[in-house]
């Protein structure tokens, strides 16, 4: 890997690997970090450009896949074979792309407010996503011009990731016939006033194999917002 990633950990057992979403850091899981570290070897990761990781080589690219591979070599250098993987939004994302390429590495996955395209968001939230990854790129481009790569670079950047990332499609996790990847038990869960589409959830959930469903009472941060009934879900999947 081409950088270090930044992490916090607490507790022991099964390594449980917290992905948070776009934009932010390895913090939004502190509700989640000291409950499940009673039983697991907790994991809370800062992805690469978000927190305190750096973004490397503008050679790298700034992508969903990416942060996949960063995870595979996350968790190679540290020596674990295999995790719980529990990905929200972006992290969610990247989870669910993780465990296409590496199932063998996943024991239980849990994506919470995941997506498999920018269909799936509501309009809402998504028409000024895109707005702003336009103008953004836009701005982007002259500072490269000048050599002044900065603010709209990256602002580019982390909007890109909701505009053009994961394209997972649905026959991918249905017509995946890798054992591993058939057999992982997987919770799907989300807010029941999410800013990720119902049907698009369900899709998800009806797509792949050995899956379950949760909907809680909340919006697309219920671990943050309602972390008891999200914890306690988690929980029941995981035991």
């Amino acid at each position: 890997m081409d950088i270090q990633l930044y992490y916090t950990e607490k507790g022991n057992g099964t390594p449980l690997i917290l992905l948070h979403g776009n934009g932010e850091d390895s913090s939004y899981f502190g509700h989640q970090t000291e409950y499940f570290s009673q039983k697991y070897r907790v994991i809370a990761l800062d992805t690469r450009g978000h927190g305190r990781s750096p973004r490397g080589s503008e050679k790298i690219p700034f992508t969903i896949r990416q942060f996949a591979e960063d995870l595979h070599d996350f968790m190679d250098e540290k020596g674990i074979d295999r995790a719980h993987i529990l990905g929200f939004s972006d992290g969610g994302n990247i989870a669910l792309v993780f465990a296409l390429k590496y199932p063998e590495r996943v024991d239980h996955l849990i994506l919470n407010g995941a997506n498999l395209d920018a269909s799936g968001v509501k309009p809402s939230v998504q028409i000024p996503v895109e707005v702003g990854y336009r103008i953004c790129r836009f701005l982007a481009k002259r500072e490269r011009s000048h050599d002044t790569a900065g603010s709209a670079v990256r602002k580019a950047e982390i909007l890109g990731l909701m505009v053009n990332d994961p394209n997972i499609r649905p026959e991918e996790l249905s017509e995946n016939k890798n054992p591993d990847f058939v057999n992982m038990p997987k919770l799907v869960i989300a807010g029941n006033k999410d800013m990720i589409k119902d049907e698009h959830t369900r899709l998800i959930y009806a797509s792949l194999p050995n899956a379950q469903i949760r909907v809680l009472e909340g919006s697309h941060f219920i671990a943050k917002e309602n972390p008891e009934e999200f914890n306690r879900a988690v929980a029941e999947f995981l035991e």
